[in-house]
């Protein structure tokens, strides 16, 4: 049974397209394809000139639909989460467990394994291989240096689970990174003090992004540059940033999406509310934060943060949907997502000219 949606923009990841109606079997996209090209029999869906594009893929969002994951691993809160964060449009994301107890990693890692669900793409370990002094709403005592033993038992109860973790380049070595890399978990640098030497040397070590760039990090000054002058510096890093302007000034986007160019892709960062454990954060009018009042988390979802970057930054809406899919995919090596094309799993997102979701497909299922 095919379906064919009609009548739309398609942003494909590649390129931008009218007159064609994207083709759908089973889970996966047969290709965009003439009307007159539509299987007899095929369920045809009008999308009322709206934009089509790949679904959104946040790599960093710690929480959504009421639930911080990392306070209440559980059949409830997985549900919870991807059934929020599935309904504003991103089909796919890596779930944030900030700096924590090794117990609670491994609880984590457990639950995620033997709970799967079709947007949850594994788990960002945010920590807690970082910098004190840039650990922003982290919990200072729970930061510690990275013991081979420790990260070679986490990555064997994991099995696969663990995709990203964000780590500080000055206190790792290059033995830690290259264990991480062994094991298909892409190494991003963040939450670091490193001077710009110290970051080009974990970028050569095998470092392949920047996580929520000029957040929690050494700063670029004119005597020295920093993680994110390093980061611009090197030409096959990538970074996230948070496009919430608040988190980042718009114009501070703009000059880094000059510099960067497709390397720099976006986050959320999102959280939800939570009150108690290792990892606080009070709703406020916009944005959490800890008790002490240091940022910790948006409110942002992948869809305002593409919004925000076309209205604010000046960003075309087609690169502003790369950012927030194509660029994400191919840095975790989502082979089949991430563009709208013959092969690839048909997650898509419908949406209209003033950003609202009509539509959500997850590998053919109408979810919303």
């Amino acid at each position: 049974m095919f379906t064919a949606l009609t009548n739309a923009t398609v942003f494909t990841g590649k390129e931008e397209s009218t007159g064609k109606a994207i083709l759908i079997k089973i889970d996966r996209i047969e290709g965009l394809v003439d009307i007159r090209s539509v299987p007899v029999g095929a369920k045809i869906i009008d999308c009322n000139n709206n934009y089509i594009a790949p679904g959104l893929i946040d790599l960093q969002i710690a929480g959504g639909g009421g639930y911080l994951f990392s306070a209440n691993p559980s059949v409830e809160a997985l549900t919870g989460m991807a059934e929020s964060i599935t309904k504003s449009g991103t089909t796919g994301f890596l779930i944030a467990i900030p700096t924590d107890s090794f117990e609670t990693y491994l609880k984590v890692v457990r639950m995620l394994k033997d709970n799967f669900h079709p947007a949850v793409l594994g788990l960002h370990l945010e920590g807690p291989y970082i910098n004190p002094f840039r650990r922003g709403a982290h919990k200072e005592n729970l930061v510690k240096h990275p013991q081979r033993t420790e990260v070679e038992t986490l990555l064997k109860e994991a099995d696969g689970v663990i995709k990203m973790m964000t780590l500080a380049p000055e206190i790792c070595n290059p033995e830690i990174i290259r264990l991480l890399r062994d094991h298909n978990v892409v190494v991003s640098a963040g939450h670091s003090n490193a001077t710009f030497e110290e970051a080009v040397l974990g970028f050569k070590w095998g470092i392949q992004a920047t996580t929520h760039l000029f957040n929690a990090m050494s700063q670029l000054h004119h005597r020295d540059p920093g993680l994110p002058g390093a980061t611009f510096e090197t030409e096959n890093v990538y970074a996230a940033i948070i496009a919430d302007g608040i988190h980042v000034n718009f114009n501070t986007i703009s000059i880094a999406k000059k510099l960067m160019k497709e390397r720099l892709y976006l986050v959320t960062d999102a959280v939800e509310e939570n009150l108690s454990g290792a990892n606080v954060h009070i709703k406020q009018k916009d944005r959490f934060t800890s008790p002490d009042g240091i940022l910790s988390g948006s409110l942002l979802t992948m869809l305002k943060a593409v919004k925000n970057c076309v209205k604010h930054v000046g960003i075309p809406l087609d690169e502003a949907l790369r950012m927030a899919s194509t660029y994400p995919a191919k840095l975790i090596n989502a082979s089949d997502q991430g563009e709208i094309a013959q092969g690839y799993k048909a997650n898509l997102l419908e949406f209209n000219k003033d950003f609202e979701v009509k539509r959500v497909i997850i590998e053919g299922t109408f979810v919303h």
